[in-house]
């Protein structure tokens, strides 16, 4: 794998979220090729279709609101391309990735990762030069 560089979600690529603020001891999905784990507090987010949920410590650190139910990522990520096929363990899950796809993390030293396909990654993400 290549180096990771520091990147910035496009200013236009809000998401509508709803915490899950229910008594309930949360429940399992299956997307990213495996087991996704939803925990009472997380979020539930719609990114253009794209339906997931998010951890909600992590959600706290990294959107803030920009409307009724519409939140935008305000903090850096780092990614990489990857160079053959793998997983990455997230605290959601498990997600499996493709070779040429982006290994992204929350945090510059790697940790708090997922991955994402190339076209989606290169269409909400641009270079962040600080």
């Amino acid at each position: 794998m290549s180096t990771r560089h520091r990147y910035r979600k496009k200013p236009n690529q809000c998401v509508v979220a709803v915490q899950l603020n229910l008594d309930t001891d949360g429940f399992i999905y299956r997307k990213w090729g495996d087991e996704q784990r939803c925990k009472a507090g997380d979020w539930i987010v719609n990114n253009s279709g794209d339906i997931y949920t998010i951890d909600e410590e992590v959600f706290a650190t990294t959107y803030r609101p920009v409307g009724t139910g519409t939140y935008v990522k305000t903090t850096p990520i780092w990614a990489e391309r990857t160079s053959e096929a793998g997983s990455v363990v997230t605290k959601e899950g498990r997600t499996h990735y493709e070779k040429g796809d982006y290994l992204v993390s929350n945090n510059g030293d790697g940790t708090d990762a997922y991955a994402m396909g190339a076209e989606k990654f290169e269409s909400m993400y641009e270079p962040d030069d600080v």
